[in-house]
């Protein structure tokens, strides 16, 4: 496929947060870019103030006329049911249409391509490389998972022979991409709607990892059953972050490289976790040859991303911080960063559980994690792209959860609950819908300040 020849991009499932960072690009490239999403959201309202037509009706006669199947690229979400109006009208009229991951792989082809893999750590270790390649001069473009609070975007520059992409295990779509250097963060069980056993994710995981012929180009943690170059903190690696301190509520670190030593970089994203995402950026930048000072620079003014450990309220007597957490290993890494931070304060957690099928999958180990929390307020399964399952339930996660302060609450009577709390310290935690309650959520909050 040229995309010279295409002139229109129409998207279903627009307002995803791997979809809208296409469609910010297409846009920015000339082209008509318009689409469908079944709810408005703030990514859609971003997305119309830019410009972008998007209707939440899925309805074919609110296609535009003028999208004929020549000069039109159809791109969907896997979540969209095989049941959609929409879908099946370009199918059948044959335009050519194609998966978000299939249309990264073809924009990245003939670019220098990052790419970083891993269930956890994707958008944060993305985000940072992109920032300090763009920070450095490079001619990149980065598609990210994650609003960046530095640029308020999901995607960052506007190059044309470098990019930077999440290579998401979801669906097996990191597979179409072609990287030239990446990394792997991690390879925990994940997404076993799709792949059925952990054994299925590693191998996926290793097809992945074998498209790096170059395997100093393949950075990955020491756990990892992976041939690639280590990155480690406190530990023996060729990339090696240590001499860890706070100052001022970041982290200041020392890294070894194969060739120097980077004295004093200073890191302001919280936990030990995210320590380690700025590591492999940090690795893969060096690695493509920015320079050292270019390095500590964008790494010292990075500012996160939007629902990544994001602070709402940031007070002497209130915190108020909100995270995308959805698995039970990212819940442990929001912990320990909350405790790390503020030792010896109550903290309330409020989770939305994600997908009917991972909160089956991975009961015990919510429970295990939520446990940690002074107190939780657990919300109702967001279903996302699935049906109820029988037995499945915020009740029965609630029911093996060790934290004797704990409670359900509905959505609709949540805010009074917030207000109602007397813990410092509150976290918002899920992939769901509770992201869209976060203003809400800071506006009552702020009342009680």
């Amino acid at each position: 496929m040229n995309l010279n020849q295409i002139q229109n991009v129409y998207f279903i499932g627009i307002g995803g947060i791997g979809m809208s960072a296409l469609a910010r690009y297409f846009k920015f490239i000339g082209k008509k870019v318009s689409g469908y999403d079944k709810t408005p959201s703030m990514l859609t309202n971003e997305l119309i103030e830019s410009g972008i037509d998007i209707h939440f009706e899925d309805d074919i006669n609110l296609v535009p006329k003028d999208y004929y199947v020549e000069n039109t690229l159809v791109i969907y979400t896997p979540a969209v049911p095989k049941t959609h109006s929409e879908w099946n009208y370009f199918i059948e009229r044959n335009y050519e249409v194609k998966k978000r991951a299939e249309v990264l792989g073809i924009i990245t082809k003939d670019t220098f391509c990052f790419a970083v893999a891993g269930t956890h750590g994707k958008t944060t270790t993305s985000s940072i490389l992109g920032h300090i390649l763009f920070q450095s001069g490079a001619d990149v473009t980065a598609f990210i998972g994650g609003i960046v609070e530095n640029y308020n975007s999901n995607l960052i520059g506007s190059g044309k022979t470098v990019t930077v992409v999440e290579a998401d295990e979801f669906d097996r779509s990191f597979l179409h991409l072609h990287p030239n250097i990446a990394c792997v963060t991690s390879m925990d069980a994940d997404h076993l709607d799709i792949y059925g056993t952990s054994d299925a994710i590693q191998a996926s995981f290793r097809e992945f990892a074998a498209k790096v012929e170059d395997k100093n180009n393949l950075f990955i943690t020491k756990e990892l059953p992976l041939e690639g170059v280590q990155c480690a903190i406190n530990e023996d690696a060729v990339y090696k972050a240590y001499n860890v301190r706070i100052e001022d509520g970041a982290y200041v670190f020392d890294v070894q490289t194969p060739s120097e030593i980077m004295k004093d970089l200073r890191f302001g994203l919280p936990g030990k976790h995210n320590l380690m995402n700025g590591l492999m950026a940090i690795a893969m930048a060096k690695t493509y040859g920015t320079p050292t000072d270019s390095i500590a620079k964008a790494i010292a003014s990075f500012n996160g991303i939007r629902r990544r450990f994001s602070y709402q309220i940031k007070s002497e007597n209130l915190v108020y911080i909100d995270d995308y957490a959805h698995h039970p290993t990212e819940i442990n890494a929001v912990h320990q960063a909350v405790r790390e931070l503020y030792p010896g304060r109550k903290v309330l957690a409020i989770f939305q559980p994600h997908l009917f099928s991972r909160t089956r999958d991975f009961v015990d180990g919510f429970a295990e994690s939520l446990s940690q929390f002074d107190e939780v307020f657990l919300m109702d399964i967001y279903p996302a792209r699935e049906l109820p399952m029988e037995g499945v339930t915020s009740e029965w996660l609630l029911g093996k959860m060790t934290n004797s302060n704990k409670k359900i609450v509905a959505k609709e009577d949540l805010l009074g609950e917030i207000k109602a709390s007397d813990a410092p310290i509150i976290v918002t935690i899920g992939a769901g819908d509770l992201g869209e309650m976060v203003p809400s959520i800071k506006k009552i909050l702020n009342e009680n300040i």
